[in-house]
C-alpha cells in the first residue's frame, strides 16, 4: 500500500466550499497539493494556495480540520491519499492560476463531482452543519 501525502485548504463562505479543476480533469479537489522535501504542512500550503489561487494565506490563522484517507482518484488500486486540511483567512483575490482551470464553490449535491477523499471531507463537513445541501 502506498500513500500520496497531499495538505488541502478548506475554506468555506455562506454553506459552500471552495473546490478547484485542474485543466484536462472531470473531477474537483479542494485546493492545495503534495508537500515538497523538508516543508512543514503550513509551508506547504501556503506555497500551493499561492501558486493555484494567487492568494495569501495568513500563517497565524491555519487551523487543523482533519485527516482523510481514501482511494486515490486515477491511480491504481493500493494506492491512498492521505489529505491533512486546514482551514485559513487569506488576503488578495481568488483566481484561477498555474494547472487551475475553474474555481467553484460547491455544496453538499455536487458530492458526486468531486475525488474520493474529498467526497469523505464533504460527508464530515456536512455532519459539521457547515455544508449546505
Amino acid at each position: 500500500m502506498s500513500f500520496i501525502d497531499k495538505i488541502a485548504w478548506l475554506h468555506l463562505r455562506e454553506g459552500r466550499v471552495l473546490s478547484t479543476r485542474s485543466r484536462g480533469k472531470d473531477r474537483y479537489y479542494f485546493p492545495g497539493g503534495k508537500r515538497e522535501p523538508g516543508e512543514t504542512d503550513a509551508q506547504t500550503l501556503i506555497r500551493e494556495i499561492k501558486e493555484e489561487l494567487t492568494v495569501d494565506l495568513a500563517p497565524a490563522t491555519l487551523l487543523h480540520a482533519g485527516t482523510f484517507t481514501a482511494p486515490a482518484h486515477g491511480h491504481p488500486t493500493g494506492v491512498l491519499v492521505q489529505m491533512t486540511c486546514y482551514y485559513g483567512a487569506y488576503s488578495g483575490h481568488l483566481q484561477p492560476a498555474a494547472e487551475i482551470e475553474e474555481v467553484a464553490w460547491l455544496t453538499y449535491n455536487d458530492r458526486p463531482r468531486v475525488s474520493a477523499v474529498d467526497q469523505l471531507i464533504f460527508d464530515w463537513l456536512k455532519e459539521q452543519q457547515l455544508l449546505a445541501e
